[in-house]
């Protein structure tokens, strides 16, 4: 399944309550908050999410209660309410809307994450046992429908045009889903599929998390469309990234073993663009031929392919590929003011760009 920035089981290795906000998060994302007065003020707000968080999936069932919490605790680096706070710069901050929304925000992406778990049958979500292997996929799919409800409902209370923008957003999750389930058709260029799958299922929740910063921020209506636009983008960006550290890394650096999606037969931008290559060379042949053979669980077959796909065309117009999505990110903020907040956003273009470079 695909998600930004490490998302996938035992991204975090925390496996522990979460505790205050912090800068080393943003450091895990690349995000340089230059100006002290931004910076406290997305602490502050992300300490306030974290809080409320925990209060928004508090049952009167101590077991719903005990298994909505259970990913809450694990952790994560709360991309979407940072896009949330981060948004809410270009307007008040402070607004009493804005907490509320970025918890709506969260509470939609770990609702899909228990739901992920139990197609991938996960065992291990962010260094902790899945919510699947806890209990039972039935108790999984429950809790994930029960964050959904409760996003829903907190939603209700920032008026109809927010949950109008929370459904449409989870519709679209679920028909990247789908898509992703169901492949490519025959006529489908399984580039595009990719891609747009990666848009549904990620760049969807990200633009609208940035969405929400600015409209509960009370940003102008024109900064409030770039800011979704650029949330899109980066959200892709980011997953396509996480695609080229896998292959690339040397380290768990993208919160996988190397290799994994090879492993799985996990078909990311790089293995794609080794397909539909017409390369003629030796090695570019006989990447092909492994990949044609589907999952790589033979450790020799595995290996050769990783190789192979270090060295290939394939890795470096992959790479070229992120560039492109990170400085289109950076092009839909220019209708936003200068400064910190600004420079914040842009920040994570850079690191994009650079750590798959």
């Amino acid at each position: 399944m695909v998600n930004p920035a490490g998302e996938r089981s035992g991204a975090s290795g925390s496996g522990g309550r979460r505790g205050r906000a912090s800068t080393s998060q943003f450091g895990a994302l690349g995000l340089n908050l230059a100006d002290p007065r931004v910076e406290a003020s997305v602490l502050g707000l992300l300490d306030t999410v974290e809080v409320e968080l925990r209060a928004s999936v508090a049952s009167a069932d101590p077991f719903v209660t005990e298994a909505a919490r259970h990913l809450v605790e694990a952790g994560g680096k709360r991309f979407r309410p940072l896009l949330v706070a981060l948004g809410a710069q270009f307007g008040d901050p402070t607004g009493a809307q804005v907490v509320p929304a970025a918890v709506v925000m969260e509470l939609t992406h770990l609702a899909t994450l228990y739901h992920d778990d139990v197609m991938d049958e996960a065992a291990v979500r962010r260094g902790a046992p899945s919510a699947n292997s806890r209990w039972t996929n039935s108790v999984a799919i429950l809790v994930g429908d029960y964050l959904f409800a409760r996003a829903a409902d907190i939603a209700a209370d920032l008026g109809p045009e927010a949950v109008r923008l929370q459904a449409r957003t989870f519709a679209r999750l679920v028909h990247g889903q789908i898509a992703e389930t169901v492949g490519p058709r025959a006529d489908d260029d399984p580039v595009a599929h990719y891609l747009h799958v990666i848009a549904e299922k990620t760049g969807s929740l990200i633009a609208t998390s940035a969405r929400f910063g600015g409209m509960f921020g009370g940003a102008a209506p024109e900064h409030v469309e770039a800011l979704a636009g650029y949330g899109e983008t980066i959200g892709v960006a980011f997953q396509l990234s996480d695609d080229l550290l896998d292959i690339a890394s040397e380290s768990v650096q993208s919160g996988k073993t190397p290799g994994t999606d090879l492993r799985e037969g996990v078909p990311t931008l790089p293995v794609l663009y080794a397909r539909e290559a017409d390369d003629s060379d030796a090695s570019s042949v006989r990447l092909r031929e492994i990949l044609a053979t589907g999952p790589l669980t033979d450790d020799a077959l595995h290996a050769e392919a990783l190789g192979l796909l270090r060295e290939s065309p394939a890795l470096k117009r992959a790479r070229e590929t992120v560039r492109s999505y990170a400085e289109e990110a950076r092009a839909q903020l220019a209708p936003l003011p200068h400064g910190p907040s600004r420079s914040a956003l842009e920040s994570l273009c850079d690191y994009i760009a650079d750590r798959t470079s």
